[in-house]
């Protein structure tokens, strides 16, 4: 490989000594999927083990943790012991390649799809509706308020989830806390407007993502027979008036930090892009992070990083550590490969409509890449 890019190849230890071979990781992303009873599909299985050569390691597409926290057509399922061999079958593809596999839970709260979910009743920290420009739904119905005893049945559902997650041979999970679902509704001081122990106060508002956390690392230490990898995924701000801010966000930040976990991983759409409010700087949120967590815990980056000489630009002048890679990783499944080669210019940077069986996409993933307008660069053909 060329030496500007060997930053991208150097070995790097998690918190918990879990050593990953490079700094490129894939970062979740949903395929619609799934089987119709939510168990992987084997072109899901496919799809991962094509992508899971390269990386230091594969993050899983969300998998719900309560049959009324799901948000997508064709999505596989962590939210009963059934599911156990499926979770399973996207383990062992991904490891089998010789990455780590990590499994991405969530809850989709109010962001959960009415037509999936039993009696079409959305839950949330408060009745408050959601935007309704929310990607592929667009979902009006306002959420009922979960009770107390609801969210502490959740608290423990995120455990049982993580428990399957290891018996199901993951290396870790990551709790997702970004995009507006579940662990975000309750920090958010425009969905959480409890007055109760789960909201209220900054300090009130953290308490359910914190519990959560608790109830994951008590369930890893009395589970996992080796190091688990434990990590957060969160969005730094929010559009709403009230929202989270940047400085709310550092709030979290040393929250999850005080927590141990062994990475946090921002979910952003562009790596440079700069603070809404909440802080009076020049520097785009991936550098005020980097700057305020420093080496307390390692930082994921991601957002339309697409080149490794973007890759590198991001790890040097930012100092983080680690990289995300999503739809670069669909476009070019050798991406990682094919730098560390030395064969960078053969990386692809377009989808030709043709190229669904080489590029090994499952068919519902496909359809929506070649019909959402801007969400893939598609060739002319």
């Amino acid at each position: 490989m060329k030496e500007i890019y060997k930053p991208l190849f150097e070995p790097f230890t998690l918190k918990n000594g879990v050593q990953l071979k490079n700094r490129i990781v894939m970062a979740p992303m949903t395929t619609f999927s799934a089987n119709p009873d939510d168990t992987a599909s084997d072109a899901e299985l496919t799809y991962y083990a094509a992508r899971s050569n390269g990386p230091a390691m594969v993050i899983t597409a969300c998998a719900y943790i309560q049959a009324n926290g799901k948000g997508f057509e064709g999505q596989f399922a962590a939210d009963r012991d059934t599911m156990i061999p499926s979770l399973r079958r996207v383990a062992s593809s991904i490891k089998e390649k010789g990455s780590k596999a990590v499994l991405q839970l969530y809850h989709g709260g109010r962001l959960a799809v009415p037509h999936l979910i039993p009696n079409g009743e959305t839950v949330s920290a408060s009745s408050v509706a959601p935007r309704l420009d929310r990607g592929f739904y667009s979902i009006d119905k306002t959420p009922r308020s979960l009770s107390d005893e609801e969210v502490v049945e959740l608290i423990k559902d995120f455990g049982e989830a993580t428990r399957r997650a290891i018996e199901a041979g993951f290396d870790g999970v990551e709790l997702h806390g970004a995009t507006g679902y579940i662990l975000q509704q309750f920090f958010s001081p425009h969905s959480n407007t409890r007055t109760d122990r789960w909201g209220g106060s900054l300090e009130k508002r953290l308490t359910f993502p914190l519990a959560v956390i608790e109830e994951t690392k008590r369930v890893i230490a009395e589970c996992a027979l080796q190091p688990f990898i434990i990590g957060y995924r969160l969005t730094p701000e929010e559009p709403e008036t009230p929202g989270i801010t940047m400085n709310e966000t550092f709030a979290l930040l040393d929250t999850l930090v005080e927590a141990e976990l062994d990475y946090i991983h921002m979910g952003i759409t562009d790596f440079w892009s700069k603070p809404r409010r909440g802080v009076d700087s020049k520097q785009s949120r991936m550098e005020l992070i980097a700057e305020y967590v420093g080496n307390r815990v390692p930082i994921i980056g991601v957002g339309s990083i697409h080149t490794p000489d973007e890759a590198v630009q991001a790890l040097e002048q930012t100092g983080i550590p680690l990289i995300a890679l999503g739809r670069e990783l669909i476009v070019e499944p050798e991406w990682v490969e094919k730098v560390e080669q030395g064969n960078e210019k053969d990386i692809k940077t377009t989808v030709n409509p043709n190229d669904q069986a080489l590029l090994q996409v499952p068919e519902p993933l496909w359809e929506l890449m070649m019909n959402v307008k801007g969400w893939f660069p598609v060739e002319n053909v």
